[in-house]
Order: structure tokens, then sequence, then C-alpha cells
């Protein structure tokens, strides 16, 4: 009866699992379905190349690709990028948004610029980042710096605001000190926020790289790639590059996401 009541349980599990892994999958094929449809009716692989002309550029990645390297140097010199200015934008937005978020007085001082900065879209940074930085690569990691900085930032704010009062009012009747409490409430209450704020920073990293490695003295990169292939009408690059794009933000949310669901299941018990 045991083992019976356990292999039901399994197959259940495994049901749902697949149903759900099919859902998930549906729109993606249709996709693809449609995309090969209308590259096979319109016959013009300048304006849509065939599936099989882009599995044909993933599924060789060593090889080179117009001259500019493979598709796995590009794609590791994007990832170096983005991870710096990742890492640079959540050292500064962290710390500050904790100062804004507790502190009424820091926040007094920084909101009016932060509000004003914000609205502003990292493309419209990239004259002054080349007058600043010149043409290299401190401009694009100044762009991914950008695109990154402000979600994290906002998020963190919000998450220590959001701390619950009842938290806050324990520690103060056990005798905790306010550094106290922000080192050992108010940051482990406001982590799930926080992590937020990296998922949706970590996206527009990812939407940033390409702007980035498209201004002048990039000679490698997805975002390079892609504008030197469509320069040559090699759309099949230009969709594969983006592709890796696609898949490497997927994976890097899930596996915030995964952090999230894993190390923060206590956030749903507090609503």
């Amino acid at each position: 009866m045991l083992f019976t009541a356990i292999y039901k349980n399994c197959n259940i599990k495994n049901g749902r699992g697949i149903m759900k892994l099919l859902r998930n999958l549906l729109l993606p094929i249709l996709g693809v379905i449609l995309w090969e449809i209308f590259a096979i009716y319109l016959n013009n692989p300048v304006i849509i190349p065939r599936v099989e002309s882009v599995l044909n550029v993933l599924f060789h990645p060593w090889e080179g690709i117009l001259g500019t390297g493979n598709l796995v140097e590009n794609t590791v010199i994007s990832i170096k990028r983005v991870i710096s200015g990742f890492i640079v934008a959540g050292c500064v937005a962290i710390p500050l948004g904790i100062l804004m978020g507790y502190y009424s007085f820091v926040n007094d001082l920084f909101d009016t610029v932060i509000e004003l900065l914000r609205p502003i879209p990292p493309l419209a940074w990239v004259p002054l980042a080349l007058a600043w930085f010149g043409i290299g690569e401190a401009s694009m990691l100044f762009i991914i710096f950008i695109g990154a900085f402000f979600p994290i930032l906002i998020n963190t704010i919000s998450g220590v605001k959001g701390v619950p009062k009842p938290l806050i009012e324990a520690a103060l009747t056990l005798g905790a000190k306010s550094k106290d409490i922000l080192i050992k409430v108010v940051i482990p209450a406001s982590s799930p926020s926080i992590l937020t704020g990296l998922r949706v920073g970590a996206g527009i990293a990812w939407m940033c790289v390409v702007a980035a490695e498209m201004l002048p003295g990039s000679d490698a990169g997805l975002g390079y790639l892609i504008m030197y292939a469509y320069s040559l009408s090699r759309m099949d690059v230009v969709i594969a590059a983006m592709a890796v794009i696609g898949l490497i933000g997927l994976i890097l949310d899930r596996g915030l996401r995964f952090i999230e669901d894993r190390y923060f299941k206590w956030r749903s018990m507090m609503k």
C-alpha cells in the first residue's frame, strides 16, 4: 500500500511537471513554426531567414563568423562586460538603496537627483559616455551600469521601506540599537525585494550590452556581431546572436528565481 501511494504520488508530480513543460514550450514551438512558414513563403533570407540556417549558426558555435571570431568568443566577451557592469551597479545601488530606505535624511538628499536621472534611457547617455570615458571598454561598462543601477536601487529602497513595522518594534522592545536593527532585521527582511531588483537589473543589463557594443571602438561581442552581420545582410547570424542573448538572459533570470524560491519562502508567509 505504501509503495502504491508513493508510485501514484510520483506519477501525479511527473504528470504535472510534463504538463507545465508543455505549456512553457507551446508558444516558442508555435512561434518557430510560424517563422518557418513565413520564411518559406517570402523566400528572402535578407528579410527573414529559414530556421535551419539560424540553427546551423547556433549548432556550430566554434566556427568563425564573418571574420569576427566565433559565436562562443563573442558570447564570452559580452558576458564579461555584463557581469562587470552589473556587479559595479549592484555594489553601488544596494548600499545606497538601503541607506535611502532606512534613513530619511539620506533619502531627502538623493531622492530628487535619482528621480531626475532615472527616466533617462541608457542610450541617451551614449554621447556623455564617449565624452567622459572615450572610445573603449569603459564607455560600454558605463552604459551597462546605468541600465542595471536604477532597477536595483528602486527595488532596494522599496524593500527596506516595506519591512513590517512589528519586526522593528519587536527588535526595539528587546533593546536593539538602530545599527543592529538595520543589519539584523531590515537587510534580511528586504533581501527578497533586493533580489527582485537584481533580476530586473540583470535583464536590462543584457539589453544594454547590445547598445554598448554598438559604440565606436567595439570590435567584438554579440552586439557588435549583430550590427556587423546586419551590414552584410546576414540575418541568420543576427537572429542567432539574438537567440543567444535571450537564452543567457533566461538562464540568469531562472537562476536568480531559483535562489528566491529556495531561500526566501518565508516571504509568502509574511503577506
